[in-house]
């Protein structure tokens, strides 16, 4: 019988009660975050829709839900998982660290190091029986602004663990297991395909690209666990094989029903929100006008966009569209040296309104000053 397993963490817990108490920029900006609700459990969201569908897959009825912190050691994150130790998500460029050794979970795959250390599942294995599991939720990571990303997502994984002696896990299981997961959320006549790829944990993989109107599009990914990941776990790899997938549910819910921004997706608007079904095409309520301003500074050469990114988001909020670079040089004589330049265009739109100019530019004012506040920037 399938387990419903939560995992308590006083660790966890004590870090999030010091993060409460703390009031600079970033402490404030991932309370915020921790605060958004998690759509993969929202029955009114298509997220939640996505998940339900998956879980009902009959190949998986025998599987556990494991429920995981979103505090976590970096070192179980990265370090047991074979990031390599140059990989861009140990940086603080691309994660959010609470301290430095704990950060906001980066990906749902964190999952494995929790379920293989449960009592029961360790039982299991000691039994040497086959054991699979799920976990779904929300992921925090540091990224560009555009209509198809957020730095607040939501992730699936799934991972599926048997005795070599009772079956051999191929290439052919991969693509079994995401065609069935392909169908289930996108239909039965889905057209797909099939392309080798690269994950730290897995080898070897593949991604499933399916295609739309002409277009092949990559949705999925999955693979066969790596033996050196299985032993980090605690699991014999001589005796255990397995495959396990990952993916980006907001990034499933815009192909299937073909959104425009990924902001609709927590909108709280009446007209959007009873039109997020899976597989309905979105027709856009009213298309309001953009507004764009552009920022230009001078920096040290150590600036880092994403950081900036956040700093955007942090004042303009769901109002900001997309944030675009226009510009990027150098030049010692005229800046000095590791200094560089930079100007972006901020395109600020909403979905429910038109945005007058009154609205933006103490938005944009407070940027300005933010910008050579926190970055030490010259505005030109």
């Amino acid at each position: 019988m399938n387990q419903n397993i939560v995992i308590k963490s006083s660790e966890a817990d004590a870090l999030r009660k010091t993060l409460e108490q703390k009031t600079d920029a970033d402490s404030n900006r991932m309370k915020r975050f921790l605060a958004m609700p998690d759509l993969s459990r929202a029955p009114e969201s298509p997220i939640n829709e996505m998940v339900e569908r998956i879980l009902k897959i009959a190949d998986f009825k025998d599987f556990d839900v494991i429920e995981v912190p979103e505090i976590v050691p970096a070192k179980i994150s990265f370090d047991l998982f074979d990031f390599p130790t140059d990989h861009p998500a140990r940086s603080r460029s691309d994660t959010y660290f609470i301290d430095n050794d704990n950060i906001l979970r980066t990906h749902t795959t964190v999952m494995w190091y929790y379920y293989l250390n449960d009592k029961n599942i360790k039982g299991k294995i000691a039994r040497r029986e086959a054991v699979g599991c799920f976990s779904f939720g929300k992921v925090y990571r540091k990224d560009e602004i555009d209509r198809n990303h957020m730095n607040v997502f939501h992730q699936m994984d799934g991972v599926y663990l048997i005795p070599k002696n009772q079956k051999t896990i191929t290439t052919v299981d991969l693509q079994n297991v995401l065609m069935n997961i392909a169908k289930a959320v996108f239909g039965p006549d889905t057209q797909y395909r099939f392309n080798p790829d690269t994950f730290p944990y897995t080898d070897p993989s593949l991604e499933m690209e399916i295609e739309r109107q002409g277009k092949w599009i990559e949705v999925l990914g999955s693979g066969v666990v790596k033996a050196s990941v299985l032993d980090k776990l605690g699991v014999d790899s001589k005796i255990y094989n397995g495959w396990a997938f990952g993916f980006g549910l907001e990034r499933l819910a815009i192909v299937s029903m073909n959104l425009p921004d990924i902001r609709l997706l927590w909108s709280n608007d009446s007209r959007v929100k009873n039109q997020l079904k899976l597989g309905q095409e979105f027709k856009e309520v009213s298309k309001f006008p953009p507004i764009s301003r552009d920022v230009s500074f001078v920096v040290d050469k150590d600036f880092v966009p994403n950081n900036y990114f956040d700093l955007i988001r942090d004042i303009g909020g769901d109002l900001v569209e997309e944030v675009k670079l226009l510009d990027k040089y150098e030049d010692a004589k005229k800046f000095g040296a590791a200094k560089v330049s930079y100007t972006y265009r901020i395109v600020y739109r909403s979905h429910e309104r038109t945005l007058t100019t009154e609205k933006i530019d103490p938005i944009q004012d407070k940027i300005y000053k933010e910008t050579a506040k926190q970055f030490k920037a010259d505005l030109r």
